[in-house]
């Protein structure tokens, strides 16, 4: 399987910024790591592996991307304002660097969004922003609304709501969505879910499948059985939602 390390210093981030791909060809996947995870975390859990047979078949190109959360959303010794406006610059990271080098290495014009846990919240909220960019999301133990608590994990902007976590909270912002041409592009987008029934964020999964059906936006959600967030579940959803 093709594998290749790539860094550079990211003008968006004002950090250094890493990354691997596996794979040449097929559709691209930028595949988000979870809550303050790290570029190889998804390799060394045997998810990549997972998928080894769609990649070296051509079918899959996948980019495992850095996070920056303890900069952003977790940096709790930095006030909600500074926390998003972190984010948004992960963001733009995301969409003027990481995937202009996509296109380039790989002008395939299907792009999937992908993550568990806090990554399906990226992806998801990602591509629900820039629907024209995507074809496809798959969005796996993911949280889609971080202003409200959920078992033991906290509302992460501690009661803060501005535009800009208005504008980043699917669970949110969907619901009060009326343009139809952001819609039609939202309707076009293919859009897996995949939560456990023990897991916490179950209802809130349950909750976003249902807006985004009373939009006529449709939507897979698929409940697993139990407590399904962590890597051993990740491995066979992403073998059959990828």
């Amino acid at each position: 399987m093709h594998r290749k390390y790539h860094e550079w210093d990211s003008a968006a981030l004002g950090r250094r910024m890493e990354l691997l791909v596996f794979g040449e060809t097929g559709a691209r996947v930028l595949l988000f790591p979870t809550r303050k995870a790290r570029f190889y975390d998804y390799e060394n859990w045997g998810v990549v592996d997972a998928l080894k047979p769609k990649i070296e078949r051509g079918f899959l190109q996948l980019y495992c991307l850095d996070s920056i959360d303890a900069e952003s959303l977790y940096n709790f010794n930095s006030p909600p304002v500074d926390r998003i406006r972190r984010h948004l610059q992960y963001q733009q990271y995301v969409l003027e660097e990481v995937l202009p080098m996509s296109e380039a290495n790989n002008p395939s014009s299907f792009l999937i969004a992908a993550g568990c846990s806090m990554g399906a919240y990226h992806a998801v909220n990602l591509s629900f922003r820039h629907p024209n960019l995507f074809g496809k999301v798959v969005g796996m133990s993911g949280r889609y609304d971080l202003t409200q608590g959920m078992a033991t994990f906290q509302d992460l902007f501690q009661g803060y709501i501005d535009e800009n976590v208005y504008l980043n909270t699917p669970n949110r912002f969907i619901p009060n969505l009326a343009d139809e041409f952001y819609l039609s592009q939202l309707r076009r987008l293919e859009i897996t879910l995949a939560i456990g029934t023990e897991d916490a964020f179950l209802q809130d999964n349950l909750f976003l499948s249902e807006q985004l059906q009373q939009k006529g936006i449709s939507n897979q959600l698929y409940i697993w059985e139990g407590e399904a967030h962590n890597p051993s579940a990740w491995r066979h959803m992403v073998d059959l939602y990828l």
